[in-house]
């Protein structure tokens, strides 16, 4: 009897790998579907491979490729700086502290052993450390909780897996948003406008929205976000404009003999007519 799992759905393998804890325990396919949720799921584009794998402990498991944490620092615009650098003994270290748009901060540290090393190897081995140091804390920060390549060497037994080409399996495809909600969206726009929201905040706002960072409010790229998204666009600016409405409304004064309505008050109000 096949021991193969037989889930299809992406829920149902991502279920089966969280509980098995071993890639090497599904079928080529559905390794095929996983690697492209997990891509998915962070954004990042599965043609350029931003993960290989690796034989960890008798499991077969992802890890991050370079094309991984430059792809994610350019998508949500991590900034990555040196908190410091020392020598510890006979290990090089360096911090990396990564901060998002948002204000968030996290730091990591890149390690490297330097006792024996002269000349170029030094040299390479402290550079190594810098790039370890700012890998690690973007994975950190954008939430990934796996290995980087550049500590692939450090870990006994780590073996880099080939697996087998698989075919590309057909890609879910999804409705574009129609010109309709372009339309809607550009009202929403226009309102926002008025209330002296300018363009580049509104790009910006849609840019963190769908995590696209090239989009512009040009149609024809609005036109390439998928419907579910534009939906959630326009749900997320839409309730940004209600509420400034909301808060204008409770600012206004209206002048005398008219209600916040914009209607002449009762004339005949306490005479005895």
């Amino acid at each position: 009897m096949s021991t193969e799992l037989t889930t299809t759905t992406p829920g149902q393998i991502i279920e089966a790998v969280i509980a098995k804890g071993d890639l090497g325990k599904l079928s080529p396919e559905e390794r095929t579907r996983y690697y492209g949720e997990v891509c998915r799921s962070v954004g990042l584009n599965p043609l350029t491979k931003p993960f290989e794998y690796i034989t960890l402990n008798g499991k077969l498991t992802l890890y991050a490729r370079k094309d991984a944490t430059d792809q994610l620092r350019s998508l949500r615009g991590v900034s990555v700086t040196i908190a410091s650098r020392e020598q510890v003994g006979d290990v090089y270290v360096v911090t990396a502290r990564a901060t998002t748009p948002d204000g968030r901060t996290d730091e990591s540290i890149g390690a490297v052993a330097i006792s024996s090393l002269k000349g170029d190897a030094l040299a390479n081995a402290l550079m190594k450390a810098e790039t370890k140091a700012k890998r690690r804390v973007t994975l950190s920060i954008c939430g990934l909780g796996m290995l980087d390549e550049t500590e692939m060497e450090t870990i006994p037994g780590a073996t880099v897996a080939t697996i087998a080409p698989t075919p590309a399996l057909p890609a879910p495809t999804e409705p574009l948003a129609t010109q309709e909600q372009v339309t809607y969206l550009g009202h929403i726009l226009d309102a926002l406008n008025a209330h002296g929201v300018d363009d580049e905040k509104l790009v910006t706002a849609i840019r963190n929205i769908t995590r696209q960072p090239n989009i512009t409010l040009e149609a024809a790229d609005l036109l390439t976000l998928s419907g579910a998204m534009m939906d959630t666009v326009i749900a997320r600016l839409n309730a940004r404009l209600e509420k400034m409405d909301a808060d204008k409304a409770a600012k206004y004064e209206p002048p005398a003999g008219m209600d916040r309505s914009g209607h002449p008050t009762d004339d005949l109000e306490g005479s005895s007519f």
